[in-house]
């Protein structure tokens, strides 16, 4: 069932159409919507010809995270950020992590609901934490883009930066809408088989692609992070597809490589092996990445190193700093710059 409120806001980046429909323009579906309907995320509804959000100020999760645990490493380490999120997704990944909440159906089958909250309410709790940015995460945050455009700019005024974790479907109409205010942006690339991305998250690869380029020419930070599915995504021609790719626009950004976990429609597939993230570093250090990380495991690649000399500068345990060399943005012993921002 779509998600449903009570109170409704006028949805943005929708044009009208004859015979009462409207075609959205919000994420790379580009659902066309005729009235009663809702388009793929289930939370955009044609009500008469008008296209209307229900997940407007209606928060699921609100939280004060390392901004490490988004992934983010080379953006404001050390500091926290004020994190939220709303029901719904415009993917259906089988292997979602947190579907409870990205998933309309499953939220009202659990009979999950969020909790309105204004947002110049958000923007107050996050300076109140001492929190650095806010973080529009946990689910798609393209889903609840016109809350998170209202938030980003009291945030702004605050000196607040905004941060995007994200499947990276939203279109160039929104990322054009929200990039003055887009400070950085954690960009899940699932894979790089366009038949992965239609059979599995039901979506395309190429309007991913395409927004990673984007953002690095709107100057907006980005870091990439891969959940390895073992059978679906593992291979050693999707690891240096995906590698190559990032290469291919910015050998400096950040490559996360995740373990699965079963989760959600896939609990009888076992966790990633660590050979198999190992390989996937192997083909980020091939393809000439300065900096591969394997999340969610212990293992020193969670560090970070100097991509010329190989010192080590920033070591982690789990998603707190235990030591941190890095020194007005360079590496203290060669002297090399350390791509990122607020490195100190």
């Amino acid at each position: 069932m779509p998600y449903r409120r009570k109170v409704l806001r006028e949805a943005l980046l929708y044009e009208k159409l004859e015979g009462g429909k409207v075609a959205c323009f919000l994420c790379s579906h580009r659902c066309l919507i005729v009235n009663g309907k809702y388009g793929i995320c289930n939370v955009r509804e044609n009500r008469d010809g008008t296209l209307y959000t229900h997940s407007y100020g209606e928060l699921i999760a609100q939280n004060i995270d390392p901004i490490e645990k988004k992934p983010l490493y080379h953006f404001l380490p050390g500091s926290t950020s004020y994190s939220i999120a709303a029901i719904g997704c415009n993917f259906q990944c089988v292997f979602c992590q947190n579907w409870e909440i990205s998933q309309v159906r499953e939220a009202e089958r659990l009979g999950l609901r969020g909790r309105k909250a204004e947002p110049s309410e958000i923007v107050s709790r996050a300076v109140q934490s001492g929190s650095k940015s806010i973080s529009y995460t946990y689910t798609e945050p393209t889903i609840f883009f016109e809350y998170a455009l209202d938030v980003s700019r009291l945030a702004n005024e605050k000196g607040l930066y905004n941060v995007f974790v994200t499947n990276g479907y939203m279109s160039g109409e929104m990322l054009e809408a929200m990039h003055p205010l887009l400070d950085a942006a954690n960009v899940d690339l699932k894979s790089f088989s366009e038949d992965f991305y239609r059979r599995f998250c039901k979506g395309n690869l190429d309007p991913v692609l395409r927004n990673i380029e984007r953002m690095k020419k709107m100057n907006i930070w980005v870091e990439v992070t891969t959940l390895v599915v073992p059978g679906l995504n593992d291979s050693d021609a999707e690891f240096d597809g995906i590698a190559g790719f990032i290469a291919g626009v910015d050998r400096a950004i950040p490559w996360h490589i995740s373990r699965f976990h079963p989760q959600y429609k896939m609990e009888g597939r076992e966790s990633t092996p660590m050979q198999t993230l190992n390989r996937a570093l192997a083909s980020g250090k091939k393809a000439g990445l300065r900096y591969v990380y394997l999340g969610n495991v212990m293992s020193r690649w969670n560090h970070t190193y100097c991509h010329r000399c190989g010192e080590c500068l920033v070591e982690r345990a789990g998603f707190s700093i235990s030591s941190y060399q890095i020194k007005d943005g360079k590496c203290p012993f060669c002297g090399s710059a350390v791509a990122g921002v607020g490195l100190g």
